[in-house]
């Protein structure tokens, strides 16, 4: 049986109902896979109200869920109401961002459900609620853990139509890279990326470019040794395991569109060196994908701006693109 895609609720005050809302009200249009919300039906309902969007809401299952979609927005709740107001973050939602996070993988784990698409979260506001996971990345990670009994390694892709980029190192100071990076470090990153963009992508021999780490990717040890010494092995490493890894790679000549014909994902040493040329191809319909987990997470790769919450200006094109991914990533979905 086909299944449809879990969507979280996200930060309640943030943009993420509003893009639910907007993406189910045009589905046909827009050709929206199949998906139910875990939230709180009144909540949902009153957001559609302000927005003055016409978009029936329906409390329902998992598996009725594919029933109603034509017809209403599905909604699962999971016993936590919403309070928060747009554009006012307030830590008492919390618990339902984690809970509907929580669900979504259960949902997918126990086959209710396809994939786990997530709404933007704000982590300073679960922080206040003590919530203990750096991001949304390592919480699905240890839900993972908890759920298979088996240790995860998550890792980051942020993947669009001209190009998808894997930061080796994540969210760290750039002072604190060299620390973090090793070739141990690529090589499990690398062997991540090439396994998943084979079963989740198709892609029989993924071709990976990565990254030096200095400009001009060290000038052969004259601007640094970091590239010789520790990007270099690691290649070599993935090479010898049949990985077509090649590097490393100036990275300021790796991402106009002829260098880019050439791999289906670059592999770059911290944050801003990968964040930054996607951002700038596809700002507006880039998805964050979480390579690793034994289930297809996918998600908008933007935050909650609080600013547009409400107002019925945020653009759906990232969340549309992450729905859309996970059906083509996921063989059971609708």
């Amino acid at each position: 049986m086909n299944l449809p895609l879990a969507l979280t609720l996200g930060e309640p005050a943030g943009i993420g109902p509003d893009l639910t809302l907007a993406i189910w009200s045009k589905r046909r249009e827009l050709a929206a896979p199949p998906f139910y919300l875990l939230g709180d039906p009144a909540f949902i309902g009153a957001r559609a109200y302000a927005l003055g969007l016409s978009v029936p809401i329906v409390e329902t299952t998992p598996t009725n869920s594919r029933l109603v979609f034509d017809r209403a927005l599905p909604v699962v709740p999971f016993g936590l109401r919403v309070t928060a107001r747009a554009g006012r973050p307030d830590p008492s939602s919390a618990p339902a961002a984690i809970g509907a996070i929580r669900t979504a993988v259960a949902d997918v784990l126990a086959g209710r459900a396809a994939a786990v698409v997530t709404n933007p979260i704000a982590k300073s506001v679960l922080y206040q609620a003590r919530f203990p996971d750096p991001g949304h990345t390592e919480y699905l990670a240890r839900l993972a853990e908890e759920m298979t009994g088996t240790p995860v390694r998550p890792v980051m892709m942020l993947w669009s139509p001209e190009l998808a980029v894997v930061p080796v190192t994540i969210h760290i100071p750039l002072c604190d890279v060299m620390s973090a990076l090793t070739a141990d470090l690529i090589v499990e990153t690398g062997r991540i990326v090439a396994r998943d963009m084979t079963a989740r992508f198709g892609i029989t021999h993924p071709r990976l470019a990565i990254a030096g780490l200095n400009p001009h990717a060290g000038e052969d040890g004259t601007i640094g040794r970091e590239d010789v010494e520790v990007v270099a092995p690691a290649i070599k490493r993935l090479k010898a395991e049949g990985i077509d890894a090649r590097g490393p790679l100036p990275a300021d000549a790796m991402f106009h569109s002829v260098a880019r014909a050439t791999y289906d994902a670059a592999l770059c040493m911290y944050h801003d060196q990968a964040l930054i040329p996607i951002k700038t191809l596809a700002f507006h319909h880039g998805v964050n994908v979480t390579l690793g987990l034994p289930f297809v997470r996918t998600s908008p790769d933007h935050g909650t701006a609080f600013d547009l919450a409400g107002t019925g200006r945020a653009d759906p094109s990232s969340l549309l693109a992450a729905l859309k991914l996970a059906a083509r990533m996921t063989p059971a979905a609708a």
